[in-house]
């Protein structure tokens, strides 16, 4: 896996980001909101910038998804300062903490706030992707907030070409900005494919025009759940080399399914819908999770199913993905003041990480390195030996008798996550993981019906490797 040092334009080749020596370019962001009404990057009350930069660094993140509304771009009120705004809004102990923290950012307007955020997103060699969030500042997203597609009450689409012009061309000579999100999450009663189509062609355009070295990413309907009306051809939208799409997936996205169902069989679900939905297009275009997330705390069920299903197939699929979110709270959000939120990966005082361990997801390179042959044997590579079921509670062995049902493991339930062998006696076991985390074999569990059985401590993937990349 290439990481940037020196920013580069990038470029799409098939499924992957690619910089200009021709590296494999793995973006792996963390969503930083800057669409509420303060149009300002969220906890600067909290912490110095560059020590909120330098943490998004530290937690393994190399990209931010840094959030925008039209209302910034277009900048109706361009005498107001910082400062003014948290004014009107009531927010005086956020302006103190700003005072303490950033203070120079108090007399800067809207837009210089947001460029010195990005400046120093790079100055740390943190890539910046541009996301139009909303039109009209404000807490995102319903089906009746006026912002949900072209035409609705504050959705004007030639003011939303002017913004993205505008923010096209103020970061047109800005290295770590990447890539530019057209809108997110369309959605509403008026949304329909040839609308869409219409306008995130003449979206890519504005872009391509202003700032032709940026990526241009396109999101679908349906809350950027829905992708499929895609397969009908799509072309010319952008020059060659610029194209990628987005996809959103959260557990609340599918209501209380999670709890409701049986996991494994929720998680096979899931895995038909996304790739009806996004994963069909990875044969062409590369796939950008731009939001995902749950509640941190660990508490939520629903999450805590969903995200174990979504990590196994982020790492099988090698996805390109972007936490929500950054902050641990808000300056103000749907009319309360220093809101908690409890997906954000810091916490509340944008201080300590927030129960982020989940998201750790480790590099394979300097791994054992093995192959899951045709026969379905789970062979060391370079050697004869092959791993192979024990007894129960016992962790699985090496050996070089690779020719009996221990050494045979199977995709067993419909996650695809249950790997399973069979013991001399019959019985069937799967791969588990112990109260202390040590991998062993034990009765399968949970593979079908059961609602209240959580079967994550026996969900495995086996991941295809690319060398290439």
């Amino acid at each position: 896996m290439h990481v940037v040092v020196a920013f580069t334009k990038l470029y799409t080749d098939g499924r992957y980001l690619l910089d200009e020596p021709g590296h494999r370019v793995k973006l792996a962001c963390v969503n930083w909101p800057s669409h509420l009404e303060t149009m300002l990057p969220e906890g600067l009350h909290k912490q110095p910038l560059d020590s909120i930069s330098k943490k998004i660094v530290a937690m393994g993140f190399n990209c931010v998804r840094l959030t925008w509304s039209v209302d910034m771009a277009m900048d109706l009120n361009r005498n107001k300062i910082i400062v003014e705004t948290f004014k009107s809004l009531g927010l005086d102990e956020a302006i103190a903490g700003i005072q303490a923290n950033n203070p120079d950012f108090l007399n800067l307007d809207h837009m210089k706030a947001f460029v010195n955020v990005v400046n120093n997103l790079g100055d740390n060699n943190v890539m910046v992707i541009l996301d139009n969030h909303i039109s009209k500042a404000g807490w995102c997203c319903s089906n009746n907030d006026g912002n949900g597609f072209f035409g609705d009450q504050y959705f004007d689409p030639e003011r939303w070409l002017q913004g993205l012009r505008i923010m096209a061309f103020t970061f047109g000579s800005t290295k770590n900005v990447v890539g530019m999100s057209l809108r997110n999450e369309l959605r509403g009663p008026n949304q329909n494919a040839g609308v869409w189509e219409r306008y995130m062609r003449d979206g890519a355009l504005v872009i391509n025009e202003e700032n032709p070295n940026v990526l241009v990413i396109i999101s679908g309907l349906n809350y950027d759940l829905d992708l499929s009306f895609l397969k009908l051809p799509l072309v010319n939208i952008t020059d060659g080399g610029k194209l990628l799409f987005e996809i959103h997936h959260y557990g609340v996205s599918d209501g209380n399914a999670w709890m409701k169902n049986n996991a494994n069989e929720m998680c096979g679900h899931f895995r038909k819908t996304f790739a009806d939905t996004a994963t069909f297009l990875m044969e062409e275009y590369p796939l950008f999770l731009s939001e995902f997330g749950g509640d941190l705390r660990g508490t939520n069920e629903n999450d805590n199913r969903f995200l174990n299903c979504m990590f196994g197939i982020i790492v099988e699929l090698d996805l390109d993905w972007a936490w929500w979110a950054l902050q641990g709270s808000y300056y103000f959000r749907e009319g309360q003041v220093g809101v908690e939120e409890v997906y954000g990966v810091l916490d509340k005082d944008w201080n300590e990480t927030f129960a982020f361990d989940p998201l750790s997801l480790n590099s394979c390179v300097y791994s054992e390195k093995w192959d899951y042959t045709t026969e379905k044997i789970v062979m060391l590579k370079g050697t004869q030996f092959c791993l192979q079921a024990s007894d129960l509670g016992q962790s699985p062995k090496l050996d070089v008798d690779c020719n009996n049902p221990r050494a045979k493991w199977e995709k067993t339930s419909e996650s695809e996550m249950h790997l399973s062998s069979t013991l001399p006696n019959g019985d069937r076991v799967c791969l588990d993981v112990d109260d202390i985390g040590k991998i062993v074999t034990n009765p399968c569990k949970c593979l079908k019906r059961d609602s209240n059985c959580d079967p994550a401590s026996q969900w495995f993937n086996i991941i295809k490797s690319d060398t290439s990349h």
